[in-house]
């Protein structure tokens, strides 16, 4: 009756979100392969260690993020990032611009991919 149905509310609204990192090892490390339908020519990670959270390497600096949307949903920011300065910061700058704009992910095997409202995508391979 009722009193079961309020019950199933309470629980769906208790159940924890089913976020990226569920469907992703936690110990990946996954490299940007291409980045809007070119090769990326510097090395940039990104990692998926828990719920609430992703870190990577960029081409220059170590970086970290919340993320806490809904699968396949995504929202990666804001970036905090260490402040070292290299030869690849053209790279960088482009690889942190992208990620900052991702809206949704796809999860499978060994490939994460990444994309914005537009259509463009990141796709990262596992190490």
């Amino acid at each position: 009756g009722m009193r079961h149905l309020l019950l199933l509310l309470l629980v769906a609204a208790c159940a924890p979100r089913i976020t990226v990192s569920e469907y992703v090892s936690s110990d990946a490390v996954y490299v940007l392969d291409r980045l809007g339908g070119a090769a990326f020519p510097a090395r940039a990670t990104i990692t998926f260690p828990g719920a609430g959270k992703v870190l990577g390497e960029a081409p220059c600096n170590r970086w970290s993020a919340p993320q806490a949307l809904e699968y396949p949903l995504v929202k990666i920011g804001p970036i905090l990032s260490t402040k070292r300065a290299c030869d690849a910061q053209v790279q960088e700058t482009a690889y942190f611009a992208a990620l900052a704009k991702m809206k949704r992910v796809e999860a499978t095997g060994s490939v994460v991919i990444l994309s914005d409202n537009a259509g463009t995508e990141m796709v990262f391979r596992a190490e």
